[in-house]
C-alpha cells in the first residue's frame, strides 16, 4: 500500500467515517451533518474564545488538509481495488472421509482439480482420514490410486491439523470457498457442513440441516410420502434386536413370503450403494440387517420391497437461480440396462454395485436420454426439480430412481394423497438423493453436461459461480475471478495467430482389441482432455474396434484384421464411458435415426432452459460443447481422412497394432505424423525376446 502523509494519517479515519455517513445522507442535509462532524472533532471543534474569522479561517484550512486526504486515500483505493482485480479465487478441495466410499472421493477430488485449475483460480486441496484427521496434501498426493497409497505417509509427508476446529480456522483465513467431495458419511449427511457454518466459511452444495434430511433414506422417503410421491414400500430396523413378528406382518401387508420374499436391505447412511445387499424372506432380511449394524456401517438399516421389472435412471439438477430463488435445471436422465456381461470391468463410479454382486453375468450399460416415453422423461425431470426445491438443496445434486413399466399398481399398498409417479406409461419412484454426485472423468455429472453443452470444467465452474452468489463476503473475490478469468482468456485468444487458430487437428486414437483396450480408453481420455485447454488445437478423440463389435470371433489373418477394423470419431459425451464396449454401442445407437431425432429435441429443450436461466448471470460465457453424431470409417478411410485433414495421430492404444509397429507403418506410408516411436523400433519392443537380443548387442 501507497504511504500517507502524516495529515492524511491524521484525518483518514475520521473523514472515511464522515464520507461513508455522507454518501447515505440527503443532499440537502449533507453540509450540516459536515459541520456537525467537524464541530464534534477534537481537532477540528472551535473554541468560543476565538473570533469567528479564525474560526472560519482555521476551519478552510482543515478542510483543504481533509480534502487532499481524500483524494490520496482515493488513489489508494483504486490502487487495491486493481490488485484485487488480479487475484485467483482460492477453492479448498476437501476429500476423503471415514466412509468406503472415499476412494471414489478421491478420485472425485482429482478430477475436480483437473477442470477447475487454472491461473485465474488457485486450489488447495485438503484430506479427511478415517478417523476424521484432517491434513492438507499435495496434489501429487491427489493423483494416487487409493487412499492406501499415502495414509500411512500423511504423518510424515502431509500438514496435520490438530483437530477439526482448528482445521477450519485454517479455511477461513486461506480460502475464499471450500468445495467439499467427500461421499458417504460425513461428506453427504451434514458434518463437514456444520463445521464450516459455524466458522463461517463459504462452500459449494447444500446446507448441513438439509443435508441430514435429505441423505436419510428412512427419513426421506417418508417425506416423499408426505408431498404426494410414489415410493418404495420400506421397514426400518434399529437395534441388533429387530421386531421378527412387525416383519412378518409388513411382508405379509406388501404380499410377501415370508420365506422367499425378495427384498433389499440397505443402511440409512452410507451412500447409495454400500453396504446394500438382497435379502429372501424374512430371517434372511433380519440376518443381513444384523451384518450391517455388527459391521459398524450403520445403526439403522431400510429392507424394501425388490423392484421387479424396472429400469433405473438417474439425473443431474444444477441450480441457475439468482439470489435466494433457486431454479433447478434437471439434466438429459441416464438410463441404467442391465447387459450380459463380456468382461470383468467393475467400474466404481455406479449407483448400482449390489445388482453386479448378485447378478455377476450382468454389466452396466447406459442411455442418455432414457430409452422411456417422452413423457416420462419429462415427468422425471419434474419431479426431480420438485424434489431438489422441497428438500431445499443448493448448487447441484443426483437424484436416483426406478421406472415401472405398464399400467398395474405395482404396490398393494399406495399412500392416498400419491400425486406424482403414477403416469400412463408406468409409475416412476425415486429412491435416493445424492448431495455430492461422483465427479470421476466418466461420472453422470459430466456425461450428462456434456450431453447438453457444457464441458468438464464449464460446469465445475458453474457450481462454484453460483455457490459464491450465497455469500455477499464473496462478491468483490468472484468479481476479481471473473475479471481475471476474461482477461486471461482474452489474452490467451489474441496470442494464437489468426492462420493456425482452430486449424491443428490432432487425432487421439485409443482402443483396439487387446486385453489392454480398457487402460487405452482411459489413457486416450486423459490425453484429450488435457489437450483440449491449448487454443490452437483441434482434438478429436477416435475409438479403434472391430467392424463387428467386441463379441465377434478373432481373425487370425492380419489381411483380414486390417479390413474388418473400424475407427469412431467421437462426440464430447460418448467418450465419457467405463468401457470400450459401452463406447461402441453408445455409438451404434447415436447413429439410429429415431434415437438421434430425439435425443436432438431433448437436448434443445433442456439448453433452451439453462440458456434462459444462465444468460442473466454476468458470468456465464456460454456453452462449450457442439454435441455431433459419431462418423464411422474403415481404418484405411480413417487414416485417408487424417491425411486430407493434415491431423497429427496421438497413438494411445496399448499392445497389439498401436505398439508392434503395425499402426506406425501404416500412418508412415500414407505421411501422417504420429507420436511414439517408427515401425521398426515399436516392432522390436513389442517382442521380448527381441529387445533383450538387441540390449545384449548394445556396448
Amino acid at each position: 500500500m501507497a504511504s500517507l502523509s502524516r495529515p492524511c494519517l491524521l484525518y483518514r479515519g475520521f473523514f472515511e467515517d464522515a464520507s461513508r455517513r455522507l454518501k447515505k445522507t440527503p443532499a440537502g442535509s449533507k453540509i450540516s451533518l459536515l459541520n456537525s462532524a467537524c464541530g464534534s472533532s477534537p481537532i477540528l471543534g472551535c473554541s468560543t474564545r476565538v473570533s469567528r474569522s479564525l474560526v472560519s479561517a482555521e476551519l478552510g484550512a482543515r478542510l483543504g488538509a481533509l480534502r487532499s486526504a481524500v483524494e490520496e486515500a482515493k488513489i489508494v483505493r483504486q490502487q487495491e481495488e486493481e490488485e484485487e482485480k488480479g487475484r485467483p479465487l482460492r477453492v479448498g478441495i476437501i476429500c476423503g472421509g471415514p466412509s468406503a466410499e472415499r476412494g471414489i472421493s478421491l478420485n472425485s477430488a482429482r478430477s475436480v482439480l483437473d477442470h477447475i485449475q487454472g491461473e485465474d483460480l488457485h486450489v488447495s486441496c485438503y484430506y479427511i482420514d478415517c478417523s476424521l484427521n484432517a491434513y492438507a496434501i499435495s496434489p501429487a498426493q491427489l493423483y494416487s490410486n487409493t487412499p492406501a497409497d499415502f495414509d500411512f505417509k500423511l504423518e510424515s509427508l502431509a500438514q496435520g491439523f490438530r483437530s477439526l476446529h482448528t482445521f477450519v480456522e485454517h479455511l477461513a483465513v486461506s480460502v475464499d470457498i471450500v468445495f467439499p467431495v467427500i461421499h458417504g458419511r460425513f461428506g453427504e449427511d451434514g458434518g463437514i457442513q456444520e463445521l464450516l457454518e459455524k466458522a463461517n466459511v463459504p462452500f459449494v452444495g447444500t446446507a448441513s440441516h438439509e443435508c441430514r434430511q435429505a441423505f436419510h433414506k428412512y427419513n426421506a422417503s417418508l417425506e416423499l410420502i408426505k408431498q404426494g410421491f410414489l415410493t418404495v414400500p420400506g421397514f426400518l430396523v434399529q437395534g441388533n434386536q429387530p421386531d421378527r413378528s412387525e416383519m412378518i406382518r409388513w411382508f405379509e401387508i406388501n404380499l410377501l413370503d415370508k420365506e422367499t420374499g425378495k427384498v433389499v436391505v440397505k443402511p440409512t447412511l452410507a451412500g447409495s450403494s454400500i453396504g446394500v445387499t438382497v435379502a429372501y424372506g424374512v430371517d434372511d432380511a433380519i440376518e443381513k440387517a444384523i451384518n450391517i449394524i455388527s459391521e459398524g456401517i450403520d445403526d439403522n438399516v431400510l429392507v424394501e420391497v425388490f423392484l421387479e421389472g424396472g429400469s433405473e435412471f438417474t439425473a443431474i439438477v444444477i441450480d441457475v437461480g439468482i439470489d435466494n430463488d433457486a431454479k433447478p435445471v434437471v439434466l438429459l436422465p441416464t438410463e441404467v440396462e442391465l447387459q450380459v456381461l463380456t468382461n470383468n470391468d467393475q467400474s466404481e463410479d455406479t449407483i448400482f454395485n449390489y445388482r453386479r454382486k448378485y447378478l455377476p453375468t450382468q454389466q452396466v450399460a447406459y442411455h442418455t436420454p432414457p430409452r422411456f416415453p417422452t413423457d416420462v422423461i419429462e415427468c422425471i425431470r419434474q419431479g426431480a426439480s420438485l424434489l431438489f426445491q422441497h428438500f431445499g438443496l443448493r448448487d447441484f445434486a443426483r437424484i436416483d430412481g426406478w421406472f415401472l413399466p405398464g399400467n398395474a399398481n405395482m404396490f398393494s399398498t399406495v399412500a392416498k394423497n400419491t400425486k406424482f409417479g403414477i403416469t400412463e406409461s408406468g409409475n416412476i419412484i425415486f429412491t435416493d438423493i445424492n448431495l455430492i454426485s461422483g465427479m470421476e472423468q466418466t461420472s453422470f455429472l459430466f456425461q450428462q453436461a456434456s450431453k447438453v453443452g457444457l464441458s468438464h470444467s464449464n460446469v465445475l465452474r458453474t457450481i462454484i459461480q453460483h455457490a459464491c452468489l450465497r455469500y455477499p463476503s464473496l462478491k468483490s473475490c468472484s468479481n476479481a475471478w471473473n475479471t481475471l478469468s476474461r482477461r486471461l482468456q482474452s489474452a490467451q485468444h489474441s496470442n494464437v495467430p489468426s492462420k493456425i487458430r482452430g486449424s491443428q487437428k490432432v487425432f487421439v486414437l485409443f482402443g483396439g482389441e487387446t486385453s489392454e483396450r480398457q487402460v487405452s480408453l482411459m489413457s486416450g481420455t486423459n490425453v484429450w482432455l488435457n489437450l483440449q485447454g491449448y487454443g490452437d488445437l483441434d482434438v478429436i478423440p477416435c475409438l479403434l474396434a472391430p467392424a463387428n463389435g467386441y463379441g465377434s470371433a478373432e481373425l487370425k489373418n492380419a489381411d483380414q484384421q486390417e479390413i474388418c477394423r473400424t475407427v469412431w470419431t467421437l462426440p464430447y459425451s460418448l467418450v465419457l464411458r467405463h468401457t470400450t464396449e459401452e463406447v461402441l454401442a453408445a455409438c451404434i445407437e447415436a447413429v439410429e435415426p429415431d434415437r438421434a431425432l430425439l435425443t436432438s429435441h431433448l437436448r434443445d429443450n433442456v439448453m433452451s432452459e439453462l440458456s434462459a436461466a444462465l444468460s442473466k448471470h454476468y458470468w456465464f460465457s456460454g456453452f462449450d460443447i457442439n454435441e455431433e453424431l459419431p462418423a464411422n470409417f474403415t481404418l484405411e478411410n480413417w487414416i485417408k481422412h487424417a491425411k486430407e485433414s493434415q491431423s497429427i495421430v496421438f497413438i494411445a492404444v496399448h499392445g497389439g497394432i498401436g505398439e508392434d509397429g503395425t499402426l506406425q507403418s501404416l500412418l508412415e506410408a500414407a505421411g501422417v505424423p504420429y507420436t511414439g516411436p517408427g515401425p521398426f523400433a515399436s516392432k522390436i519392443c513389442m517382442d521380448k525376446m527381441q529387445t533383450s537380443l538387441s540390449l545384449s548387442q548394445v556396448s
